[in-house]
């Protein structure tokens, strides 16, 4: 049995490291369909980074406890945000933004097993890693402009996966689409049924593993290099701000009411 290490503020987030060198980050919120919240992102940033520091881990697996991945945000934790000042919700965003490049650049290989749901920022979660593989009958949404929101920190992973084409329309229109959908326009790598998930991946996790770690680490710097997926501090302010401004709007308002309130929002006409 793996060496089983619970993160010490809470048990949001569950983490083992097993004797072939896979860590595994398990959100742990089935209750919400493991929607994040201010507890979710500081652990996933507390989780990435002890696996980054630690030599015994060679490659991060991430998945959800319960029937869903990862739902994107805790919708009632963001409404009760507004109540908050500016500065605390600034700081919000900067965090979601750390967590996501965390993840993004981390120097080791990362791999997500998406089944479920897979909402919002859960989709840059699963695009910050390096290898998706995804239940074909997972459920894919970038869901922000639905509820009067935007979703500037994980634009880049959504770009570097899609291309400016398919984030447009996917995160301008909403839709939901499932694993199948996904492997066709470069969500995902692999798709396979949800029971198959950890055989699917089994063999891509193996061959990370045959790959020593600072090969591996100069490889992907190299490679995020060349994406144009580092940034600077300017730069991750620039995604931080107008995700704060517009979670303070009135629009968001009435988007998270409407959603809460499982009512149409007063904007659509029909």
């Amino acid at each position: 049995m793996p060496d089983i290490t619970r993160l010490h503020m809470t048990d949001i987030v569950l983490t083992d490291i097993a004797a072939n060198g896979v860590g595994t980050i398990t959100f742990n919120r089935p209750d919400v369909n493991n929607a994040y919240n201010g507890d979710m992102i500081m652990a996933l940033i507390d989780a990435v980074e002890r696996f980054a520091a630690d030599d015994q881990v060679q490659v991060i697996v991430l998945r959800g406890n319960g029937k869903h991945f990862q739902a994107g945000a805790d919708l009632s934790w963001v409404r009760g945000n507004r109540e908050k000042s500016w500065n605390e919700n600034l700081q919000i965003s900067r965090n979601t933004t750390h967590a996501v490049q965390a993840l993004t650049t981390v120097p080791k290989a990362t791999v997500a097993l998406v089944h479920g749901g897979c909402f919002g920022g859960g989709t840059g979660i699963a695009t910050a890693c390096d290898i998706v593989v995804s239940a074909e009958d997972a459920i894919f949404s970038i869901t922000e402009a639905r509820w009067g929101l935007m979703a500037s920190p994980i634009y880049p992973q959504l770009l570097s996966r899609l291309g400016p084409g398919r984030t447009r329309r996917y995160s301008l229109t909403c839709e939901r689409f499932d694993g199948r959908r996904a492997l066709e326009i470069g969500l995902v790598d692999e798709v396979c049924k949800a029971a198959e998930l950890d055989a699917t991946a089994a063999p891509l996790i193996d061959a990370l593993l045959h790959c020593p770690p600072a090969a591996v680490a100069a490889s992907k710097t190299a490679i995020l290099k060349y994406a144009n997926l580092y940034f600077s501090a300017l730069e991750h302010e620039e995604m931080s701000v107008p995700h704060a401004t517009i979670r303070l709007s009135d629009e968001a308002g009435e988007g998270l009411a409407s959603f809460l309130e499982k009512r149409p929002p007063n904007w659509y006409p029909g």
